[in-house]
């Protein structure tokens, strides 16, 4: 028969034994929660040739291809860019490739379904989106303004449903800023751009946010429109380089307080 000692002892060994245990099961998920608090995953969705992948490379600090005189030219598969400060503090970015292929639908479903985002920062470009060549093609592609237009609304109709889909079934995203790229094409005109782009304008694009809020949950998803450009010209130029920077700087610290960062 075992002591009433030896069995007080067993009981707290398979107390701090089955403690130690559930501290082991619950450190993946507590490591998985202090990554995502410190570095969140942003989805960088848009069409191709609005500039999704030059924006990430700003926002990471990266000095991209297109920059260093590369070439005009789309990724097929989904690119990944991670920004990190001096306070271990930054973002995961998954830019989700524009052309309309199976590549691009796989990676809509892991950044929607797989692995879901914390936020997404959805870049259009006002019509100034860079025409693509069809695949297999040569030669210039040619694009009216308002093709461009209506083909940035077709691809964000896509990404509004992997949204809608996602927010209704879990807590994220909970964030989406919709960024109006090369804005030093439209120097002039960027409120109206920006006015475009927002939820209660009425234009097309405003009614699918509008839409999108209604299924999401207007107090749950919080939406942005911001104007933002890679790169300006020199002082004399309606965008000079310095007004591009400001833009990016205004869009990094709506990020920052999106993520908690400040």
């Amino acid at each position: 028969m075992q002591s009433p000692l030896r069995h007080g002892k067993a009981a707290i060994g398979t107390t701090i034994a089955g403690g130690a245990l559930a501290a082991l099961s619950q450190a993946p998920d507590r490591a998985s929660r202090l990554l995502r608090h410190r570095y969140p995953t942003v989805a960088v969705t848009g069409m191709t040739g609005v500039g999704k992948t030059r924006l990430a490379d700003r926002l990471s600090r990266r000095a991209s291809a297109e920059s260093a005189g590369g070439a005009d030219v789309g990724s097929a598969v989904m690119e990944r860019r991670t920004r990190r400060n001096a306070r271990l503090r930054g973002y995961r970015f998954r830019v989700v490739p524009g052309e309309n292929a199976a590549t691009r639908l796989g990676a809509l479903d892991e950044v929607f379904h797989d692995e879901p985002v914390d936020g997404v920062l959805h870049v259009v470009a006002w019509g100034h989106a860079t025409p693509r060549r069809t695949g297999g093609t040569t030669g210039a592609a040619l694009a009216t303004r308002e093709e461009l237009l209506a083909a940035e609304l077709e691809d964000w109709a896509i990404t509004a449903h992997r949204i809608a889909s996602m927010a209704v079934r879990r807590d994220r995203p909970t964030w989406l800023v919709v960024a109006v790229t090369k804005a030093d094409l439209f120097a002039d005109d960027v409120d109206a751009a920006v006015h475009h782009y927002s939820p209660g304008s009425g234009t097309p694009f405003g009614d699918k946010l509008d839409e999108l809020r209604a299924l999401a949950g207007g107090a749950k998803l919080s939406i942005d429109v911001l104007p933002v450009c890679a790169r300006g010209g020199d002082k004399r130029s309606a965008m000079p380089e310095k007004a591009c920077t400001d833009l990016l700087g205004r869009l990094e610290l709506r990020l920052a307080q999106l993520s908690g960062h400040v």
